[in-house]
């Protein structure tokens, strides 16, 4: 099944913070300020569920979350965490194959489409935009080959995390797609956008 961590699922959180430190739990907890109570939030590609931990220190309830994760293994831990009070549906799916009649406040894609070749994260974006409400917050954090720092590090970078996740977990992307001008082509409104690890990760909050 493509894109899915499975083997590595029990180590992605240790090799995750071992590479990059706190960088991409911080990219990702600096956002939540802009998550408010009773939101209905859509959580794609989430992981191991520790963000769920985060989010509930914030608002321990009123908040219907959505968890679409296509690791069952995943999946299985995310069940485990602290979700306080909130309501918490675990859709063990890729987000190709999810399906819902809801809208949502609020959209999460932590580390989502740098898995996916160009054709495929332009029709997973089509869908998610499809169930975000209008003026609806979309919470991107991915990598990114910003030219407002030296490139030539993180394409190296890449090129070895691509070979390494491509071995554990059959990733079927061999570039980073830029999803700058998807969002802009859709007419939405970046509210907030902070660079970490040298620029290497974007944490950038759009407003639909």
């Amino acid at each position: 099944m493509l894109n899915n961590y499975d083997n590595i699922a029990r180590h992605y959180d240790f090799l995750s913070r071992l590479v990059f430190s706190k960088s991409q739990m911080k990219a990702q907890v600096n956002q939540l300020k802009y998550i408010s109570a009773k939101n209905k939030i859509l959580i794609v590609g989430g992981g191991t569920g520790w963000i769920l931990e985060e989010i509930a220190a914030i608002y321990p309830s009123g908040l219907k979350i959505v968890y679409v994760e296509i690791s069952a293994k995943m999946i299985a831990i995310s069940r485990k965490r602290n979700c306080g009070q909130n309501e918490v549906v675990f859709v063990n799916s890729g987000i190709e194959e999810f399906e819902s009649d809801e809208h949502f406040d609020v959209i999460s894609t932590p580390f989502l489409f740098d898995n996916f070749s160009e054709e495929r994260a332009a029709g997973v974006f089509r869908l998610l935009d499809s169930f975000l409400k209008d003026k609806g917050l979309w919470l991107m954090v991915d990598f990114t080959l910003d030219e407002k720092s030296p490139a030539w590090w993180k394409r190296l970078f890449l090129k070895l995390m691509y070979t390494f996740f491509k071995m554990a977990g059959n990733v079927e992307a061999k570039n980073l797609v830029n999803m700058k001008p998807y969002f802009n082509k859709a007419a939405y409104q970046s509210v907030e956008e902070v660079l970490y690890y040298g620029g290497f990760i974007n944490a950038t909050v759009y407003k639909k």
